[in-house]
Formats: structure tokens, C-alpha cells, sequence
């Protein structure tokens, strides 16, 4: 059995004593989450018109409760998220927390994520809000929609160019955070995430700083969706489909964003040299043994285009 904050092996429970101090020190344990599935999506109908957290897939706020050793919905204020299994699409939590944990291998920026068991034994997906900042304090955060006055209806009628151009207008320092942008581009190309659109992008305020905020809503599309007709949400040089090394990296990297070209291959080198933690991470993942083949499959096709 493995943990499934850390994919270590455990002997005994549910969680590891290192998974649980990631969590909070203070934690000893952790309660599964007192609801079961269909629990979870009543809950989320219930409450939906009291939260704050927007978007498609079902949301919860949560709060971990340190006395009680579990997490507990909330309306306000909570400070993580909870996304429970997907009745249309299998597997969504296992492949979004393999895909995060995927991304920090490669050192992209990720707010603290796990899969946690509900009481009927189900994993859902946890991820710590990164717009929070102590108790009550909510740090300046915008995606890329409200940046260039696009809709829900409209966030995927853009092109990473736009992307490129809103980095160049609000970032405190833009050519670092276009060193983030091309890595984590071409990082989702990899993974076969084509869901990328302008709501998956944010700036966020820190320490005075404008910049790319952690990275969130990373998973694998391709897979679940089976077949997609593009591989990216937003057109490089006017393509979506039939990618490349030199789309990704003369036209996107070098000649668009003007990073330098030793950058451009040492990011690229060190996506590379990622690919044997990956493949190790996969095989260990909560996915199941088909969709594991299937991640591997579509990872291995992607490196087969990029690198050769």
C-alpha cells in the first residue's frame, strides 16, 4: 500500500507520518473526509451559490481542522479545495495529482496537492489555495481571461502570443516569467495536457512582485478524453495540432519571447533529463493499470517529437 500524499510505501493506515507533516506538523492522523461520493456532489449543489470558487469541474472549500484531525467543508474561507471523482470522466483526481507531482519533479512551481480518501473509500483531489496568506488575507490574484477581458465563453479564442503579451504588460521582471511560461508550456505539450486556455493562467501578487502564480489545474487531457482533435488550447504561430521541436522552441521560445537561446536549451535539457522520474512516478501512481499504459504511451510519443 502507498500513501497517497507521497506515493511512499506504508506499512500500515492510510497516510505516512511524512505525508501528514507536509500537512501540518500538529497532524497525527487524518480522518477520512466524512461523506461519500454521492455525498460530495449533493454537498456541492447545495453550496454552490454560496461559494466563491468558480469553474466547471464540482469545487468544495475546505479547512483542515487540527483538533479533529480531518478536513471540514466550508462556505467562506476555507483555505483548500476539494475536486471529487468526475461521473463523465474517469480517474480525474489520480491523473491531476500525478500530473502536479510530475511538474515539481521538473521544479514548476506547485501549491501543496494529495489525494485523501472519503469514507467510502474513494480518492478525491486536495489542493492548498495559493491565494490565501494567513488567516483572512487574500493575495492579489488575476487570470489571464479577466486580463484580456475574455469570458468563460471566450477563454479559449486567444493564442499564446496574447499569453506572451500579458506577461510583457504586467509582470514586475517579464523575461523571467516567460522563462516560466516556455517551460511550463512545453512541460503540458509533454503530458498532453490541450486544456491550457486563458483561465488556466493567473498573475499574483507577492512581495511586491507581479508574476505567474503556482501552477494549477495541470493534468492529462489527451488521456481522458481519448483522441483529442488538438494538442494545445492556445495556437503557437497559428497551430494547435502537429507540434514540434521547432514550433516549441525556434518559434515559441526563441523567436517570440527572445529568451536566449542557451536558456532555451538548458530548459529544455532539464525537462529531458526528467523523464525517467516521471515514468517511475507513473508506475507507482493511483491510476489505474490501463490509464498508466496510456499515460506512458502519449508521454513517450510527445518525447519521441521533441527530442528525437
Amino acid at each position: 500500500m502507498r500513501c497517497p500524499i507521497t506515493y511512499a510505501k506504508i506499512k500500515s493506515g492510510k497516510y505516512s507520518r511524512d505525508g501528514l507533516h507536509s500537512l501540518s506538523p500538529k497532524l497525527h492522523t487524518l480522518i477520512d473526509l466524512p461523506l461519500t461520493l454521492s455525498e460530495i456532489r449533493q454537498e456541492y449543489i447545495r453550496r454552490a451559490g454560496k461559494m466563491s470558487i468558480q469553474g466547471v469541474q464540482p469545487k468544495l472549500s475546505m479547512k483542515l481542522s487540527i483538533k479533529a484531525q480531518q478536513f471540514e467543508i466550508v462556505d467562506t474561507n476555507g483555505k483548500y479545495i476539494l475536486k471529487p471523482q468526475n461521473e463523465m470522466y474517469p480517474e480525474i483526481p489520480e491523473n491531476e495529482d500525478l500530473t502536479m507531482k510530475i511538474a515539481a519533479i521538473c521544479s514548476i512551481e506547485v501549491p501543496w496537492h494529495s489525494l485523501i480518501y472519503s469514507k467510502d473509500n474513494i480518492l478525491n483531489y486536495v489542493i492548498r489555495r495559493f491565494d490565501r496568506k494567513g488567516h483572512k488575507d487574500k493575495l492579489a490574484i488575476e487570470d489571464f481571461a479577466q486580463l484580456s477581458q475574455a469570458t468563460r465563453r471566450t477563454k479559449y479564442r486567444s493564442s499564446m502570443g496574447k499569453v506572451i503579451s500579458i506577461i510583457d504588460t504586467y509582470t514586475t521582471f517579464p523575461i523571467l516569467e516567460k522563462i516560466k511560461l516556455f517551460k511550463r508550456t512545453l512541460f503540458n505539450f509533454l503530458i498532453g495536457n490541450e486544456d491550457m486556455h486563458l483561465k488556466n493562467f493567473s498573475l499574483i501578487t507577492r512581495n511586491y512582485k507581479v508574476e505567474l502564480s503556482p501552477a494549477y489545474d495541470f493534468l492529462n487531457t489527451s488521456i481522458i478524453i481519448g483522441a483529442p482533435k488538438e494538442e494545445i488550447a492556445l495556437p503557437i504561430a497559428g497551430k494547435k495540432r502537429n507540434l514540434n521541436r521547432k514550433d516549441f522552441i525556434e518559434s515559441f521560445g526563441k523567436e517570440r519571447m527572445e529568451i536566449p537561446e542557451k536558456k532555451v536549451n538548458e530548459l529544455v535539457d532539464v525537462l529531458y533529463n526528467c523523464f525517467p522520474e516521471w515514468i517511475d512516478l507513473i508506475e507507482i501512481s493511483f491510476l489505474s493499470d490501463s490509464m498508466k499504459e496510456k499515460y506512458l504511451e502519449l508521454l513517450n510519443e510527445r518525447k519521441k517529437r521533441i527530442f528525437g
